[in-house]
């Protein structure tokens, strides 16, 4: 079925991923962690907001026992107006010695998947792997080691299965992509 161009806000936006192409992306992954990770006792962490249907779909496609739990990075203004320190809020559970997979929807620049692994590593983990629905390789700016990716998409503004534009189109099971 075809899906014309819709309208949130003030910006148009064209069908880009289907959902086939999504859910066939998705148990790509969860068949490759089935093969890698069912003897080490995962620890997978969807990261807040966008990477909730993500995680949802991937997870009911894993076969063996596991843990999930979301985190959100929080900003935080210091005494300064320039400054910022970010935190990650939600974790509830010890990492330590454990096997930790951050389910992301989007790696683009890295940075703040950089600050991710950074503080997850003072919590002394076996292993930390990274798990991404898309890729922007032509945005990155912190290289950042990739160990699951869905798929590699240009550097366009995107929307739906969990991307927002000003909080609006998450509940889409298709990607759209900015037209104007």
């Amino acid at each position: 079925m075809e899906h014309p161009i819709i309208k949130v806000h003030d910006k148009h936006f064209e069908p880009f991923i289907s959902e086939d192409e999504i859910q066939h992306e998705v148990s790509r992954i969860a068949e490759e962690m089935n093969l890698q990770l069912a003897s080490k006792d995962p620890i997978f962490l969807g990261i807040l907001n966008g990477a909730f249907m993500f995680a949802s779909d991937l997870y009911k496609q894993l076969t063996f026992p596991c843990q999930i739990t979301f985190l959100k990075l929080a900003s935080y203004s210091g005494t300064q107006s320039t400054g910022t320190v970010k935190q990650l809020i939600g974790i509830n559970r010890d990492l330590k010695d454990r096997v930790v997979v951050v389910l992301e929807d989007i790696v683009d620049t890295g940075v703040t998947l950089e600050t991710i692994i950074r503080q997850l590593s003072g919590y002394q983990p076996a292993e930390i792997r990274v798990a991404t629905f898309l890729h922007k390789p032509d945005a990155t700016i912190k290289k950042v080691e990739l160990d699951y990716v869905g798929m590699e998409i240009p550097n366009d503004f995107i929307l739906g299965y969990g991307l927002d534009y000003d909080g609006y189109g998450r509940n889409f099971k298709e990607i759209y992509r900015l037209v104007d």
